[in-house]
């Protein structure tokens, strides 16, 4: 569900962002607004990031090799980290240079003043179509959880990705607007570098938030809280498992999930009888997440309830 809905959401983002990205251009070249500036290259980046997604998305479904063994599943964190850089280089820095010549060189618009108006306003439209998108595909999976929390937790790097995005193009088109409004209202051009910068440091912000998200999913993170206490009522649902003395997980994608415990028998167990609770609890695994599960269940004697039982005699 979390990956269709991401590419749902990234298909959306990437239409709008291309149509939005051609009209702030047009409006520039009419009128020699920072402001459209920043944001044309602004929605410029957003489109080439889309577009990184979609081929993050296509490479980690390459199946696994000898020198991969467990698959390409983290690619899609590689490509969602370089949409971060592209957003802060392209976006971020280059709306802060832009802003910055435009409050050093102030000049009015004094041609075609109604179209970078028009343009920001049908942008606006465009883009909550986008978010509104990316809301809906991420409630199906967010539940109950904050957005803040779906984006710090979530696994799936896309709908996080277009959710920052798009909340990040939103609020640039409104800090546009109203730097040209006041640039037409009081006929100074700082104000349109004011709006240009108030966007750089904008989208910098956002670019840093995703690089961290980013960041920390490429070092390897641990399944949910929710999936490992499945797991875990999982293997201690079979009887020859009498505790799980420790458990590892690691997301080798956003659907690829590695498990390695160390569970607890009795030395009364044959070896056949292990190896037959070993299948039984990896189905039953299996059955309680919904993620490809690599497993690897290390069966050891219960040396603590072995100690207690010797001291109590």
């Amino acid at each position: 569900m979390s990956a269709e809905g991401g590419m749902k959401a990234v298909l959306a983002a990437l239409f709008a962002n291309l149509g939005i990205a051609a009209t702030k251009f047009l409006a520039f070249l009419l009128t020699r607004s920072s402001s459209m500036l920043a944001e044309s290259i602004h929605s410029l980046a957003d489109s080439g990031n889309q577009v990184l997604l979609l081929v993050g998305k296509k490479r980690a479904e390459r199946p696994a090799t000898s020198l991969h063994p467990f698959g390409y599943g983290r690619e899609r964190y590689v490509y969602s980290f370089i949409v971060s850089i592209v957003l802060f280089s392209v976006g971020g820095l280059f709306a802060l240079y832009e802003g910055w010549h435009k409050i050093s060189h102030p000049e009015g618009l004094d041609s075609w003043q109604w179209v970078p108006v028009t343009v920001l306003v049908v942008a606006i439209v465009l883009e909550s179509l986008s978010f509104r998108t990316a809301i809906r595909e991420a409630n199906q999976v967010r539940g109950k959880t904050s957005w803040i929390s779906f984006i710090r937790r979530a696994r799936s790097p896309e709908l996080p990705v277009i959710l920052l995005e798009d909340f990040a193009a939103l609020m640039g088109l409104v800090l546009a607007l109203l730097g040209v409004c006041l640039t037409l209202a009081t006929g100074n051009g700082m104000w349109d570098g004011i709006g240009s910068m108030a966007i750089g440091a904008l989208l910098v912000v956002v670019a840093a938030v995703l690089a961290a998200e980013m960041k920390s999913l490429l070092i390897g993170e641990s399944a949910t809280p929710e999936l490992v206490e499945r797991l875990e009522r999982a293997m201690l649902a079979e009887p020859l498992v009498d505790r799980i003395i420790h458990m590892r997980t690691l997301h080798l994608g956003p659907e690829e999930l590695l498990v390695a415990a160390k569970i607890a028998v009795t030395s009364h167990d044959t070896a056949a009888e292990i190896a037959k609770a070993i299948d039984a609890a990896e189905r039953r695994m299996r059955e309680a997440v919904p993620l490809r599960l690599i497993i690897y269940l290390e069966p050891d004697l219960d040396r603590s309830a072995g100690s207690v039982a010797g001291q109590t005699a």
